[in-house]
């Protein structure tokens, strides 16, 4: 049996001024830009609310963060079924025009 190796590696962060060791198996780069996400998401969420808590900050960057990605799963779900339901007219009009009798 061939085990995996872990392939996890530190990654060092800068989030809302406070630097972080983030560790995990994503490309660093990745690791990387998903904290630049959150590090701007949180200096937007500061500018708007005018709080300087970094912790409420956090709070209501996550639950945008949250309200972001719920959006994108309904429109996924919406899409899936649109493509669903077109693929199933394409293929009922397949199967009438190859059932369709032949004119010699």
């Amino acid at each position: 049996m061939v085990r995996k190796r872990n392939t996890s590696q530190t990654v060092e962060v800068k989030i809302y001024n406070q630097t972080y060791q983030i560790r995990g198996e994503s490309n660093a780069d990745y690791i990387r830009e998903l904290a630049e996400y959150v590090d701007k998401r949180m200096k937007e969420v500061a500018e708007e609310t005018m709080t300087a808590d970094s912790l409420r900050v956090a709070i209501l960057t996550a639950l945008n963060i949250a309200d972001e990605l719920h959006k994108v799963r309904d429109r996924l779900e919406q899409l899936d079924a649109s493509l669903i339901e077109r693929s199933k007219e394409c293929s009922e009009l397949l199967d009438t025009i190859l059932t369709k009798p032949r004119m010699p």
